[in-house]
């Protein structure tokens, strides 16, 4: 069974999870594989204490225990198991349709994950007296003005490349912070169809703010 370390804390408004941890989390879904979650603590993280250094130099979530293999970096981790257990494939044979989807998935990654979002769901950490509102409203308008009408125009199917692939995850940790966030994206119908697409299949069901931690803490496969 795979250990998937991330961090997941319950809040009255809901369970928050890890964005890069919820990637990993769906892809373990998708494909259907035995998994436990062992919850990290968000001070361990921030503060970056030695036990979690030993496993992510970068000392951060998530990583991986597959038997022996240790793995760190949800992207890294995702390819991997993408290869080492092929079925159902999340990246298209082709090598073009492949490089296409490698390179929309960094565009979530960087474009999204890196920048925009902790703007936004970093500060839902915190008491709401505490969260900074000014940086939640630039994370949106990053979204707004830059995101949001890029995806505008490149959304022409269901998800990015046609079928679901690795290009999409990062797109489930969006869809799960905007639910949570309850973010305004009306003036971008094909996005709001596309974030709906996502949260309505079964995978999100083990990130969303609306299932307990006691309900998505693994799968027996």
């Amino acid at each position: 069974m795979i250990v998937l370390y991330t961090m997941e804390r319950a809040y009255p408004y809901g369970t928050l999870r890890s964005t890069n941890g919820s990637k990993t989390k769906v892809v373990l879904e998708e494909k259907g594989l035995a998994y436990r979650v062992e919850t990290v603590r968000p001070g361990d993280v921030w503060k970056k204490v030695p036990e979690v250094l030993a496993k992510h130099p970068l000392g951060k979530v998530p990583w991986i225990d597959d038997g022996d293999y240790t793995l760190y970096d949800s992207t890294v981790i995702n390819e991997y198991l993408n290869d080492a257990y092929p079925e159902p494939p999340l990246l298209p044979a082709d090598p073009k349709a492949r490089g296409q989807a490698r390179a929309l998935e960094n565009y979530g990654d960087e474009g999204v994950l890196s920048r925009y979002l902790p703007l936004i769901w970093m500060p839902w950490w915190q008491p709401e007296e505490n969260r900074d509102q000014a940086s939640m409203e630039k994370g949106r308008d990053g979204l707004r003005q830059e995101i949001f009408p890029f995806l505008e125009k490149r959304i022409d199917s269901d998800y990015l490349c046609g079928e679901f692939t690795l290009a999409d995850v990062p797109f489930m940790a969006v869809a799960m912070v905007l639910q949570v966030d309850g973010m305004d994206t009306s003036d971008f119908p094909a996005v709001s169809a596309y974030l709906d697409r996502l949260r309505s299949r079964p995978s999100y069901t083990a990130i969303s703010p609306e299932t307990p931690l006691e309900e998505s803490a693994g799968r027996a496969g």
